[in-house]
């Protein structure tokens, strides 16, 4: 499906569950040649290399030629910063960045943005986006949930964060882990305003392309 350049999206890759919904998310991304901005966490590379058998070089340098041979995709569109490079575009509201997103998003990681506390780039940054009145998506991977998990959500959606947590339905009759994982990555695209023609949807049909 052609459509308008998309503005770069940052994504963002922590410690909980869920490295494939980040790597399909990367990819699909990728394939409508939209910049992406990648801050991934130490314990979301320890996650990677549990999930999905990717062990990720922890030099930035060497970060996007990975991820790309491994997706398949352009490493021209990646640009991974550390956890501390505060001269990154993303710690500054004056870069301007449209869309966030943080899959899979950690319960500390959600407690640390919904109060403020800043410790690293991914909370930084998720920071500019809320006081820039950007969009920003949370896609939290915990069960069962807390009182506390619940609380931090129901503030970051008073503050219009967009949660969207990693429970994949099953409507669209899924043969396959990868479907699942689709199911969840087209309802991320949704919020940030991404459509591939991929999506399967309620009362469509099948999808316009694979």
């Amino acid at each position: 499906m052609s459509q308008a350049k998309h503005a770069p999206i940052i994504i963002a890759m922590t410690g909980a569950s869920g490295a494939p919904y980040a790597l399909r998310l990367i990819q699909r991304l990728a394939a409508q040649k939209i910049e992406l901005h990648l801050l991934i966490s130490n314990a979301a590379r320890v996650v990677l290399d549990k999930e999905s058998n990717f062990i990720l070089s922890a030099d930035l340098e060497q970060m996007p030629q990975q991820i790309a041979d491994f997706l398949q995709i352009d490493a021209s569109l990646l640009t991974c910063w550390g956890e501390k490079d505060w001269m990154s575009p993303v710690a500054s509201g004056s870069a301007d960045m449209k869309d966030m997103v943080v899959v899979p998003c950690s319960m500390g990681s959600l407690a640390r943005i919904a109060t403020g506390a800043s410790s690293n780039l991914i909370e930084r940054a998720t920071d500019v986006m809320m006081k820039e009145r950007k969009n920003l998506v949370l896609v939290p991977r915990e069960t069962p949930f807390s009182a506390i998990h619940l609380s931090h959500m129901l503030s970051l959606t008073q503050m219009g964060v967009r949660i969207v947590p990693a429970m994949p339905g099953f409507y669209h009759q899924p043969k396959s882990i990868e479907d699942l994982v689709d199911f969840m990555v087209d309802r991320i695209m949704d919020h940030i305003g991404v459509d591939d023609g991929g999506a399967l949807r309620w009362g469509l049909g099948a999808p316009k392309a694979a």
